[in-house]
Order: C-alpha cells, then sequence, then structure tokens
C-alpha cells in the first residue's frame, strides 16, 4: 500500500506520496488534471528554478529575506539545476493557462529540499521560495529564459551546422555545371555551388531572422507581479532579476518596460515562431530539394547520391531511401502545425493576463528541439554525405533543350523557340535543329552555346 503524508493548502489538507518533494497544490494539480500525457518541459522547470535562485538572491540584497534563507534556497536551486530531481515536476501542460500550478510545483520542490537540506529551517514556498513574485510575473519569464536558452543553446549549434556543411559542399562542387529547373522542367544552366550556395543563404537568413527575433524574448515579465502593477515587490526588483538572471545563465536578458504588455501578450513568442517556421518551411524545401535529385538511382533523376542508411522495403530487396528527408520534413510539418497554435493561443486571454501560456511554451519548445534535433540529424546522416554525379549532370545537361537560351542574343526569341521546338520534336540536338534551320553555322552554335559561359 502506497504510504503519504498529509499536506495544506488554503483549500485545507491533501494526501502527498510520502516521498515526493511537491507539496499539497501540486497533488491538486495532478490530481485534478489527468489530461494527455505531455508534461510541462524540463526547459521551463529550469527556467523557474533558475529564476527561483536570482529572485531569492535579490530578495536578500534587498532585505526582503534573511541572508540564511535566501542562501538555502539558492543552494536548493543547485541542487535541481545538476539534475536527479526531474521525478518531481509530474504535471502537465494542460492545467491553468497560467502556469500557476506548475510555478507552485517549483515553490514546493525548492521549500521541501531547502527542509531535507536543513531540517532547523522553515522555507514556505509562498513566503519565502515566491517572495516578491506571482505565477502572473514567474511564468511568461521562464517561457522567455526558456526559449532563448534552448534557441541558443539547442537550436543555433545545429543550424550553424548544417550551414558550414552546404558551405563545404558549396566550394567542392564549384566548377559542377547542371542544368537549372523552374516549374519542375528544364531551365537554363547553373553550377552546383551556386544552387548549393542558395540553400546555404536559405538558412543564414533563417539564422539571421531567429537572432533579431531573440530581442523580444530577452524582455521579462518579473517585477510585475499579479497585474503589471508590481504589488509586493519592492522598487527595482525586475530590472535587478534580469541582471542577475543575465549573469546566471549567460544570456542578456532585461526588465520588460511595460509589464502591463508582458503579463497580457505573448506576440514576442509568436515573432519568434515566426522565425522558426521560417526556417522549417527552408528546410522542407532544402530536404525535398535533396530528395528530388537524389532520386533513382536508375528511374529518377539521379543527379546526387546519398548515405545509404538503412534499408528502405520489407518487400523490396536492395531498396535505399531518403528517409532523413522524410524527417526533416516531417519535423517542418510540425513546426507549422505549431505555429497556428500559438498563433491562436496568444489571441486569447482576457484583460490582464493571457491564459493560454503553457500550449505556447509547450509548442514553442517542442519546435525548437525538433528542428534542432532534425537538422542535427539531417546534416550528420545525409547533407555530410551528399556527392554529385556528374556524369548524370554532364547527360541532363547535353540533353536539356533550354540551352536554346543562349541564342536568342544572337536570333531572336522566335528562331530560337522553333530551334527547340524542332529538337523536341524530332528528338535530335539543339545543334542539328539549329543548323538544319539554317540559323547559325556550327562555328558559330559552337562559340555561342557554352554551358560554361552561362553560369
Amino acid at each position: 500500500m502506497d504510504e503519504y503524508r498529509i499536506e495544506h493548502d488554503s483549500l485545507g489538507d491533501v494526501r502527498v506520496p510520502a516521498d515526493a518533494l511537491w507539496g499539497a497544490q501540486t497533488e491538486r494539480s495532478r490530481q485534478n488534471f489527468k489530461i494527455g500525457q505531455e508534461r510541462m518541459p524540463m526547459a521551463v522547470v529550469r527556467a523557474l528554478v533558475v529564476l527561483k535562485k536570482a529572485c531569492a538572491s535579490v530578495n536578500g540584497r534587498m532585505g526582503k529575506l534573511n541572508a540564511e534563507t535566501a542562501a538555502l534556497i539558492s543552494q536548493a536551486c543547485d541542487a535541481i539545476l545538476a539534475g536527479g530531481y526531474e521525478a518531481h515536476f509530474p504535471l502537465v501542460v494542460w492545467q491553468t493557462g497560467s502556469g500557476t500550478q506548475s510555478n507552485m510545483n517549483a515553490n514546493e520542490v525548492i521549500a521541501h529540499l531547502s527542509a531535507r537540506l536543513d531540517p532547523e529551517a522553515k522555507v514556505h514556498p509562498n513566503d519565502h521560495v515566491n517572495r516578491s513574485q506571482s505565477s502572473n510575473d514567474t511564468f511568461p519569464t521562464a517561457m522567455h529564459i526558456a526559449a532563448v536558452t534552448e534557441l541558443h543553446e539547442r537550436l543555433f549549434p545545429s543550424l550553424e551546422a548544417l550551414i558550414a556543411t552546404l558551405r563545404r559542399l558549396e566550394e567542392e562542387n564549384w566548377d559542377q555545371i547542371k542544368i537549372g529547373r523552374t516549374h519542375l522542367q528544364d531551365a537554363v544552366p547553373l553550377r552546383f555551388g551556386q544552387e548549393l550556395s542558395g540553400w546555404r543563404v536559405m538558412l543564414e537568413r533563417a539564422a539571421a531572422m531567429l537572432q533579431e527575433s531573440s530581442a523580444g524574448l530577452r524582455e521579462l515579465a518579473i517585477g510585475g507581479t499579479a497585474v503589471g502593477t508590481g504589488l509586493n515587490a519592492p522598487e527595482g526588483f525586475g530590472e535587478a532579476v534580469a541582471q542577475e538572471l543575465s549573469a546566471l545563465t549567460g544570456h542578456y536578458f532585461n526588465s520588460a518596460p511595460n509589464k502591463f504588455h508582458a503579463l497580457t501578450s505573448q506576440d514576442a513568442l509568436v515573432y519568434a515562431h515566426g522565425a522558426l517556421k521560417a526556417l522549417a518551411a527552408n528546410l522542407m524545401k532544402i530536404a525535398n530539394d535533396v530528395r528530388w535529385m537524389a532520386s533513382g538511382p536508375n528511374c529518377g533523376l539521379g543527379e546526387i547520391s546519398i548515405p545509404e542508411n538503412e534499408p528502405g522495403s520489407s518487400i523490396m530487396p536492395g531498396k535505399v531511401n531518403p528517409t532523413q528527408c522524410e524527417a526533416l520534413t516531417m519535423a517542418a510539418v510540425q513546426v507549422m502545425g505549431n505555429d497556428a497554435a500559438i498563433g491562436i493561443a496568444a489571441s486569447q486571454g482576457n484583460f490582464e493576463l493571457n491564459v493560454y501560456q503553457p500550449v505556447v511554451i509547450y509548442n514553442f519548445l517542442q519546435s525548437t528541439r525538433l528542428l534542432a534535433d532534425a537538422m542535427a540529424s539531417f546534416n550528420a546522416n545525409c547533407a555530410a554525405g551528399i556527392r554529385a554525379n556528374s556524369a548524370r549532370m554532364e547527360e541532363h545537361l547535353r540533353n536539356s533543350v533550354m540551352l536554346v537560351t543562349a541564342l536568342t542574343p544572337s536570333i531572336g526569341y522566335d528562331k530560337a523557340a522553333k530551334v527547340a521546338q524542332k529538337a523536341q520534336k524530332e528528338k535530335t540536338t539543339l545543334k542539328e535543329a539549329c543548323l538544319s534551320l539554317g540559323y547559325l553555322s556550327a562555328e558559330e552554335y559552337d562559340r555561342i552555346v557554352d554551358p560554361a559561359k552561362m553560369v
């Protein structure tokens, strides 16, 4: 039989598992919201804990906590951040829309852990750990801390590594000329390195957009307390906590200049996720290009080869599929769906508070992790091993009637079109068609139609 202890809150007594570090409010949430399997992301939990550490330090300096209590809270936070306490944060995403129960989960665990560290201490989850704070300013602050941390520590390294791979491939394949395609139809030639440079710049622009959008995420709601007025928080608390968080995390944060905006709006996360969606769109385009160009091996384009990582069919022996491309595009689709959810959630809530915050940050962090992991996997297991099939590229180049575009300045658009149509209809070469029509000599044709001059 399970063992319990009795905890109490303002509504009365609650039975809590004996070995749990959480208290009554966490247990009420655990029992009342048995919805789904999506737990509050640990990135949010860690953000809440580092915020509590910063608040304890500032409260201690401002005389709102005695030095011993502030130090004990800080020590408990350090223990949680070091790992091993994840099981004590059991709450699901589908809870109160303000994140109050996750804020109290952090408060209660820190208070109980403080008691374990010093049995003589009397650390209260509300009076001490939550001092000068409200869930209404701590949870949106934690959302921004988590978003900045995950973007810069998880997503950007994967993105930069993929950019570096594309830059290497671009340099290695600069001299390889291939046929271009628009509308999935033959177009004029270009260098394979030029095509790769387009992919690279797509990712570099997405990185720049994400960097720029991070500015709004660095503004923190802390100091606004319940409705933005700062009730029960000392003057300058928000600014001091932002400085402390910058030192603790290594990421710059500042106090939001208007706390009423910071509590009621999620526009910074909407904006930043828009940049994530732009990255997802670019990654989908790149992955689709790769699998088109690698299609075959005998009956597709076959212009590049990609690593063969696993068998592709349970019935067709020897089949190998572009699975990394498929995984990356599925992740991109999920991010696009998350963007819709975030936008709708950010438009909700009434008056002084948005009450869709857990679903906003859950989707934001899922998008960040999915793209980071999918890019790392695609880079290691596909992009890094891309090789040009020079013979196939040259075959397609020779067979394309769109080389006729080079003739236009010399013989005019209408005559060039007749050359292309004749070659296509009679299944002959452009040169043969042009000579047959008497538009140019062989020497003139060879001088004008040179793919190397067309790129």
